[in-house]
This record gives structure tokens, sequence and C-alpha cells, in this order.
């Protein structure tokens, strides 16, 4: 099974993805299963993870619906909020969804670098792990030591870096580049998972294959392919290509692994992570 481990569905005049940029004509538009499809199918994609973009648990539900109707989405990653512990009945009711596999805070968003820590927060780790549910870690590079004490206070806590936690491709430094690779190491010695994803969007706009090796190299020795999964973010991708550019970017940024390996990252891995 082929599975694309992180795309996103939405209707803007939801009212509830305040992060989007209105006068943009690629993101600001309706996205659904009509529109994908066709895409995955041409892709050789027998799956998908379907995952929040919107701090909402209205979202979450909408997610749900449109996964049971899809037929192709194997999984939904949600949210609840973290600042509010009543959220504990919701993501209980969640659970019990055979779709529904974890959640995801918008870190990355959120002004406090130290967020994750808050003490009032810490419930929610306690119930994901109580229920056996996922986490995918939304953040940049800045994030990296707050996420490593958190997988330190959590170590049962089935966690999955998302986008490889940003690099800064379009800005890379040798000494950028080192910082994010020891916390990244670091974190795969914690058992994350790590999700090979939206690196073009974190280059520049006329990237290349070899802007994006060194990165991709990199948690491919960190994590293992048997903890590397692959996702397009579409329709974030487009923001730099369309689904078939860079799902044929990743296959030629890893042809050199043996057949076995490319089978984890682009399916297995996210399979098994996510108890498809």
């Amino acid at each position: 099974m082929k599975i694309d481990s992180h795309q996103h569905f939405w209707t803007p005049g939801r009212g509830d993805h305040t992060w989007m940029p209105q006068d943009n004509p690629i993101l600001n538009r309706t996205y659904l299963p009509a529109d994908l499809a066709p895409l995955i199918r041409s892709a050789g994609i027998d799956g998908t993870i379907l995952v929040q973009a919107a701090a909402t648990t209205h979202e979450t539900e909408y997610m749900l619906g449109l996964a049971d109707a899809s037929g192709f989405v194997q999984g939904v990653v949600g949210w609840v909020d973290f600042e509010n512990p009543a959220d504990a009945a919701t993501l209980k009711r969640l659970q019990g969804h055979p779709k529904f596999k974890g959640v995801r805070p918008m870190i990355q968003d959120i002004p406090d670098d130290q967020w994750m820590l808050r003490d009032d927060v810490q419930w929610a780790y306690r119930a994901i792990c109580d229920l056996d549910l996922t986490f995918d870690a939304l953040g940049f590079p800045r994030h990296l030591d707050p996420f490593l004490t958190l997988l330190h206070r959590f170590p049962t806590m089935r966690v999955v870096i998302d986008h490889c936690m940003k690099p800064q491709i379009r800005d890379h430094s040798a000494a950028n580049f080192q910082i994010w690779a020891d916390g990244m190491t670091l974190l795969a010695d914690l058992g994350a998972y790590c999700k090979f994803s939206a690196l073009i969007t974190e280059a520049n706009p006329d990237w290349t294959t070899a802007d994006l090796k060194p990165y991709v190299d990199h948690v491919l020795r960190a994590f293992g392919p048997d903890r590397v999964m692959w996702g397009s973010d579409w329709p974030v991708c487009r923001l730099r290509a369309e689904y078939d550019i860079w799902h044929q970017s990743a296959r030629t940024l890893t042809a050199d692994l043996a057949p076995a390996a490319c089978a984890q990252i682009f399916g297995l891995t996210a399979q098994r992570f996510y108890r498809l």
C-alpha cells in the first residue's frame, strides 16, 4: 500500500482557517476529495492521511465526514483545544471514530515557543498516551529544544515530526543546517518518526532536488526509512510545485535506496505509525 501521509482539504467559506492569506489564489479556494483523487490515482497512491488545517474541533468533525465519504482517506489527524481540559471528553469521543488517529496543535503559529511545555496543556499529552493516539509535531527549528523536552516527558507518546521541522532551506547556511541536523538527530534518538514533506515550500521558488538532498539524506540517516514517511502537503505544496512534480522529486531523492526502504518511506511507515 502506498500512502500520502500528509494532505489537507478545506473550504475557506467555513471561516475557521484564519491563517490563510485572503489574496493568495492558490490557497484561498476550496479543496475537496474530488480535486485530489485524480492526482493520487496518477501517482499510484492508494490512501492518504488527512491533517487538520484549522484550530477548531468543528473542522475535525468536517474532516471525518470527508474521510468517510472519500474512500481513499485512511486516517484523520484532528485538533482539540489543549488549553481547555474539558476537551478531554472531546478527544475520547473522537477516538471512537475508526479513522481518527491523533491530533496536531498548530504550534508553529503560537507566539510563545515554550507553549507546549506550559503546565495547563500537559493533560492533553497524558490523554494522547492514555488513548494510544498519535501526536503530529508541527514547528520550526526554533522549536527543536522544546519538542526534545516534551519527548523526554512523555516517552510513550507516538510522535511524528511534521515537515522535517521545516528547515529554512531558502536561507541555507552551514551553521543553520548543523543546528537543525543536531536537533533532529536527538529527536530521532528518542524514537520520533519524521514526515518527509513540505521541504519544497521551505526552499526558494526555483528550488532543485540538489537543494533538498542534504536535508533528506540527514533525515534518512537519523531516523531510518522505517521511521520516515513521505507526504505531499497538498495543496500547500502547490505554492512551489504540483503534486506530481513533488512526488517525482521525492522519488528521485530516494532513488539510491533499496526497494524495501522505499516501500517503507512511501507507504509502510505511515501504515504502521497510524495503524491503518
